[in-house]
């Protein structure tokens, strides 16, 4: 794969409660992904960029929330994310910067 698709996949970490307990309980990793990611693209990218060994990827699609506003209906963007399941041992430490 192309080392530079490889970096604009992946474009932030999902940092929430849901997220937290998720890293604890499965040893999983939540980022929000390009639209356009595929399951093989994130895997890559996430060995890539962080140094550890993917398991497997999970996608789920979330849906823009609906909006009222005084124009009438709005929607916002819908967005992907990815559950990263990584091989026990690794980790990912978005606190320390690594």
């Amino acid at each position: 794969m192309n080392q530079e698709r490889l970096m604009q996949v992946l474009l932030a970490p999902q940092i929430s409660e849901k997220a937290t307990y998720v890293a604890d309980k499965n040893e999983q990793v939540i980022f929000r992904v390009a639209s356009d990611a595929t399951k093989p693209e994130i895997k890559a990218a996430v060995e890539l960029l962080f140094k550890v060994q993917v398991e497997s990827v999970q996608v789920a699609n979330v849906k823009g929330k609906l909006k009222r506003t005084r124009h009438g209906l709005g929607r916002r963007k819908g967005w992907k994310k990815a559950f990263v399941c990584l091989k026990p041992g690794q980790e990912i430490n978005f606190v320390a910067g690594e």
